[in-house]
């Protein structure tokens, strides 16, 4: 393990400055969210804070967890009980800092979870749309010309199939997407000038909207799409400061 440590509020300052985070409405506290160790030395990041990346980052001797999906989101109940009292109890045994970041990290232009899934499948940004902005817009590189090899594409990178609704030989256009659960700003997508959009989710009236707009839409996973923003946050920690830095995935099938 690298000798480098930084101070846990020196690491908070610059996250914070670096996402921007207070540029954001969110649905939760971005930054740190639970307060261990004063010297951070060894972070281990990941898409959510369960119980099993609290297990993985212990046995790993980290000091530190960087996430996504992090605690403490409106309209929750507030009680420390059950499922969060072990998680909670588990941080605070072992002095564990915990530090979240949501919107702000969907958001950034280069370590956002957009910007990571965008690079990955060779998509061209070249504008944004939506509520504060999240939702990217852009084209697929010629040899990607339709639906289906959109398709073949997504899950070649991120090893889910994709599923599907529109029909697999239309056109691609002018691509929409927006990583996790984003499955309510197709609206803003098809407003945005999108022939086809991708996202993590999909719900019921999403399928209806899809079909009656002729705008493909693919649903390619919460946890497969925002695998990747949080990584390359871990990546410019470990660049910026010289501490140690590991992504642990817990494998989840949506």
């Amino acid at each position: 393990m690298s000798g480098k440590k930084i101070e846990r509020d020196v690491l908070e300052r610059h996250l914070a400055s670096t996402l921007d985070i207070n540029r954001f409405r969110d649905y939760c506290p971005n930054g740190l969210q639970v307060e261990g160790y004063e010297q951070i030395q060894y972070v281990v990041s990941g898409v959510t804070a369960s119980l099993a990346l609290i297990e993985a980052a212990l046995d790993k001797g980290a000091d530190t967890l960087l996430v996504h999906h992090g605690y403490f989101w409106k309209g929750e109940d507030p009680r420390v009980v059950g499922h969060r009292q072990k998680r909670l109890k588990m941080l605070l045994a072992n002095n564990i800092n915990l530090f979240a970041y949501h919107l702000p990290l969907d958001a950034h232009p280069l370590l956002g979870n957009n910007a990571q899934l965008g690079q990955l499948l060779g998509l061209k940004s070249d504008g944004r749309f939506g509520d504060q902005d999240l939702g990217w817009l852009g084209v697929m590189a010629p040899e990607i010309a339709t639906v289906s090899d959109l398709a073949r594409l997504v899950e070649r990178v991120l090893g889910r199939t994709p599923l599907i609704i529109g029909n697999p030989d239309q056109a691609v256009g002018r691509v929409g997407w927006c990583t996790g659960a984003a499955q309510n700003s197709l609206a803003d997508a098809i407003a945005a000038g999108a022939s086809v959009y991708l996202s993590g989710e999909i719900s019921e009236q999403t399928v209806h909207l899809a079909r009656e707009s002729n705008v493909a839409y693919l649903a390619c996973g919460h946890h497969a799409t925002e695998r990747y923003g949080v990584q390359a946050l871990g990546r410019h920690i470990e660049n910026q400061f010289g501490i140690r830095h590991e992504f642990v995935e817990v494998p989840n099938p949506v």
